[in-house]
């Protein structure tokens, strides 16, 4: 709406002699229950008019009519100017603006920018909560390459540690040989049973030990089993054959069954990083900050920083054995990614529990005088809840992804046969919808909500066809799809014919509009919600289109086709918007 922004300039200076800038003129969506599209607040005009806020609309309204012809009447309420723009506009913008191919397609913006998302342990599967994170990392990667940002997808797997060894160790007391060919159990929840197994063990020698006179402290330091594992972690940082061998056979097994439950949730990466490989890093950096002053040394040998000027506290970067803490290696892995990529912003989608730690890491590089901190950003995002009972979990606590997205597959199929709706289907073509809505319902439904907020997942709720839902805006697309497939003939030329719009086709027409203004802004926001909750506006605008007129049996050739063409443009957008979100459409269901 840039010419109705430069007309307003040129109103203000005409009528009231002042020079403004773009940025004075605030536009929204006229409000449903008034006529019009556009609407300019005119408040902020008085101090230059001298007049009532009905008065300076009145004059910059008429103004606006006489200049443009795009500009069919105008209606004042209070201080916000209502503008109809004429049916020939909108027209226009169909055809030459949403149905060609570059609509909504930005140019490179000459900027890169790194997502880090996943970030999974090696010693169990991943969880509904890593399903969240995964989804919304993946999306706004998509979003920002939409954008026109060059988009490295980056995952630090966090593959060594004291839980890993926990994971080997038990395998190797209790394991009996097993791998996933010969258990036919799925790597990762493979390596998973045994870290559970190595607490349940643990427990009991606790429990003996407590029962023997040892407090629960002494306990859980003095358990032969905890022990064992702090043994063979100093092995395996000393690089000893045979637990580098375990430990690289047990985490192959897990890749291999992180790839499967990333291909279903349909999330990739372009570069790993692993923590085996960061740890050490960071070291390099402390010796850099206790030159600058940065960093002190206590007299205990260990290496502090003092943020209390900052509001926060002083914090560890250096235990007094010359060992790293957790901000050591990320100050060493941040520096890493830069190296590698020299990217102008780098997201960490991490949870919120870990918002202090961030606020600590961009500060310490930004007082190090790394100028690239400057576009570090923490993507905090919200816990997932369930509604208790409503899904299985391994072990009675926490939801696997692998056993989530199988039960939203078989509620979709349960309610698709109920609907019998897919009878015609082969089962093949019945397979894959069923995949389709029931990852469509599960990523729509947590990615429709503000990142930031915590969220309570109802997995009935998410797969129903009504509302607001993924699948309501599949079975949209499958609605338009199937019109067009009706179609004898489409004619963009006899389209052109049409000539006075329905309200519900100009409604459509606007929202279709604003798709590109609508991916800019989720790319500023780093919010897929902006998408989501756009593309379910557009599916709820056409399905109230289809349902006010009638398409294939439309009153003349002209209205048929031009409402064609309006379910084409509708089809591409919500296909891409939901691509965006990582969802598939289908062509029919």
């Amino acid at each position: 709406m840039d010419f109705i922004i430069n007309a307003t300039l040129k109103a203000v200076k005409s009528l009231y002699n002042i020079d403004i800038a773009a940025s004075d003129v605030s536009l929204q969506e006229t409000r449903k229950e008034f006529e019009g599209q556009v609407t300019i607040v005119t408040f902020p005009f008085t101090r230059f008019s001298k007049k009532s806020p009905e008065q300076t609309g009145n004059e910059i309204g008429a103004f606006l009519q006489a200049e443009l012809t795009e500009v069919a009447a105008f209606n004042v309420i209070k201080g916000f100017l209502n503008i109809s723009i004429t049916d020939e506009y909108w027209k226009s913008q169909l055809y030459n603006t949403i149905l060609p191919d570059s609509f909504a397609v930005f140019p490179s913006n000459g900027k890169k920018v790194m997502v880090e998302y996943s970030s999974p342990n090696t010693n169990k599967p991943l969880h509904l909560g890593h399903v969240r994170n995964n989804l919304l990392g993946f999306s706004v990667a998509e979003i920002l390459a939409a954008a026109g940002y060059n988009v490295v997808k980056a995952n630090l797997v966090n593959d060594r540690g004291i839980h890993i060894c926990k994971s080997m160790l038990a395998w190797q007391k209790f394991g009996d040989g097993e791998t996933p060919a010969s258990s036919g159990i799925k790597g990762d929840h493979l390596v998973g049973k045994y870290y559970v197994i190595f607490d349940k063990e643990y427990k009991k020698q606790i429990e003996e030990l407590k029962a023997a006179g040892q407090t629960e402290d002494d306990a859980k330091k003095n358990a032969s089993l905890i022990k064992e594992a702090q043994e063979m972690l100093q092995k395996w940082e000393a690089g000893d054959p045979e637990v580098k061998a375990l430990w690289k056979t047990m985490n192959g097994w897990v890749y291999a069954g992180f790839a499967e439950t990333y291909k279903e949730l349909g999330v990739s990466f372009d570069k790993f990083y692993y923590e085996s490989h960061t740890y050490l890093l960071g070291k390099d950096i402390i010796d850099e900050g206790l030159q600058k002053g940065v960093f002190f040394r206590k007299p205990d040998n260990s290496v502090w920083i003092d943020l209390t000027a900052d509001g926060l506290d002083e914090k560890l970067v250096l235990r007094s054995d010359g060992t790293s803490v957790y901000i050591t290696q990320d100050l060493g892995t941040a520096q890493l990614k830069y190296n590698d990529f020299q990217m102008d912003d780098s997201i960490y989608v991490v949870g919120n529990e870990q918002d202090y730690h961030f606020k600590v890491l961009f500060l310490i590089l930004q007082k190090l005088g790394k100028t690239w901190a400057k576009g570090l950003y923490h993507l905090s995002y919200g816990m997932v809840d369930l509604p208790s009972g409503k899904m299985k979990s391994r072990e009675g606590t926490v939801v696997d992804a692998d056993d989530l997205m199988q039960e939203m597959e078989e509620t979709a199929k349960a309610q698709a046969l109920a609907k019998g709706k897919v009878d015609s289907f082969s089962d093949e073509e019945k397979a894959h919808l069923f995949h389709i809505i029931g990852m469509g319902a599960l990523k729509y439904f947590l990615l429709k909500v503000d990142p930031k907020k915590r969220l309570l997942f109802d997995p009935n709720e998410s797969v129903e066809l009504e509302g607001h839902t993924g699948p309501f805006i599949q079975y949209t697309h499958a609605r338009l799809r199937s019109v067009l497939r009706k179609a004898d003939t489409v004619d963009i030329n006899k389209a052109k014919e049409y000539a006075a719009l329905k309200a519900e086709e100009r409604e459509l027409i606007v929202i279709l509009t604003q798709f590109p203004a609508t991916i800019k802004q989720a790319a500023e926001a780093h919010s897929p919600a902006l998408i989501a909750n756009y593309v379910y506006e557009v599916a709820k605008n056409y399905n109230k289109f289809y349902h006010e007129n009638q398409i294939l049996q439309a009153e003349d050739q002209a209205a048929k086709q031009f409402r064609l063409q309006l379910s084409i443009a509708s089809g591409k957008v919500i296909n891409k918007a939901m691509s965006l979100l990582g969802i598939e459409v289908p062509e029919r269901m």
